[in-house]
């Protein structure tokens, strides 16, 4: 307990400097609470956005979390710890909303892959932006052959033109 309260103690004090105006005042907050935020944002990654830990890494959301947030300090002035990390959960999660947009938007990559591990026919889950390199069974043998046979002819080939 006493060390979160010197780091709180510490929180409110660059907290009255940035309030002062000192230029340096944002840059040793988001120093001071980088670990915690760090933790924060893995917790909102792997549970409140866990679609997304397959695409982004808590590291990567947090940085862009963090230039947001030093942004938002140059106009919004905390005047304590729990407005601060408030202000920081909020950039945090527009972070991630804007992930979710980017890669499960209308023409978001993640919209057309599989992220869940369960099938229903037994078989391993497909990528299905990196097709197995040959068919599992004699199904997909099949159903491989039946689209090989719907492909349109290349142009300036006949049918009978082709060579076996």
């Amino acid at each position: 307990m006493e060390r979160e309260s010197g780091h709180t103690t510490q929180l409110r004090s660059m907290l009255g400097l940035l309030a002062k105006g000192d230029p340096l005042a944002r840059d040793e907050i988001i120093a001071h609470a980088c670990e915690r935020l760090r933790g924060l944002t893995r917790k909102m990654l792997n549970h409140d956005y866990a679609r997304l830990h397959r695409w982004e890494q808590t590291d990567d959301v947090l940085q862009n979390a963090l230039l947001r947030l030093h942004r938002s300090l140059a106009q919004v002035k905390p005047t304590s710890a729990e407005q601060f990390y408030g202000l920081a959960a909020t950039q945090i999660r527009r972070e991630l909303i804007d992930l979710a947009r980017h890669h499960f938007g209308p023409l978001g990559v993640g919209v057309k892959h599989r992220t869940d591990r369960s099938t229903t026919d037994g078989h391993p889950p497909r990528d299905y932006a990196s097709p197995p390199s040959e068919p599992r069974d004699i199904e997909d043998w099949t159903r491989f052959h039946e689209e090989i046979e719907r492909l349109p002819e290349p142009a300036g080939h006949s049918p009978l033109s082709r060579s076996i």
